[in-house]
């Protein structure tokens, strides 16, 4: 790629000889070589160094910037997790920029002010506790100004959704449900 690249910008020179086998062809083949070596690590350079576009070695160094690590997994999601924390700033705490902040580190909870200083958290997407809730909650709690309470919520079945969806014993023991898994079976 460079060689051609270089023979065109030399070629009026008139210094050169680029005929096939001659040392300043030999040359300018050796000199391309190293310049497409040194374009490919500067566009991995590039792409790593960039929260955007970083894949692998950029997304790992980015999250040992934080205390932890953000609760996602595919870059897509590691990337929005990195992007969302480095949002965090004085204005940061509002209940939109706090969700936003938790929703962009993969985390599926939502905060919910309750005045006087006190924050609930809820996961109105999973039934019972989220799976590794507490690398959830310690996650949560660094995002969170220190000052504020937070309580913790999670989401059961209530006898009012077992009521609007119809339940008899019946369709509970066809459905071989224990308590626990009863509990957790959200219309």
């Amino acid at each position: 790629m460079y060689e051609q690249f270089l023979i065109g910008l030399l070629a009026p020179l008139g210094v050169y000889d680029f005929s096939e086998g001659s040392v300043s062809e030999a040359e300018l083949y050796a000199l391309g070589c190293v310049f497409d070596a040194a374009a490919e690590h500067l566009d991995y350079v590039e792409r790593e160094g960039v929260a955007a576009t970083a894949e692998d070695e950029g997304l790992r160094r980015m999250e040992a910037l934080f205390a932890r690590r953000p609760a996602a997994v595919t870059p897509e999601e590691r990337r929005a997790a990195i992007a969302a924390l480095l949002q965090i700033a004085g204005d940061s705490l509002t209940p939109e920029a706090i969700n936003r902040t938790i929703r962009g580190c993969g985390i599926r909870a939502e905060a919910v002010e309750l005045g006087n200083g006190k924050l609930k958290i809820v996961f109105p997407e999973t039934a019972g506790i989220p799976a590794d809730f507490e690398q959830i909650q310690k996650i949560i709690l660094d995002i969170l100004p220190c000052h504020l309470g937070v309580d913790f919520f999670f989401r059961y079945l209530t006898w009012a959704e077992c009521e609007a969806a119809a339940y008899t014993w019946q369709v509970v023991e066809n459905a071989q449900h224990t308590w626990d898994s009863f509990q957790l079976a959200l219309p």
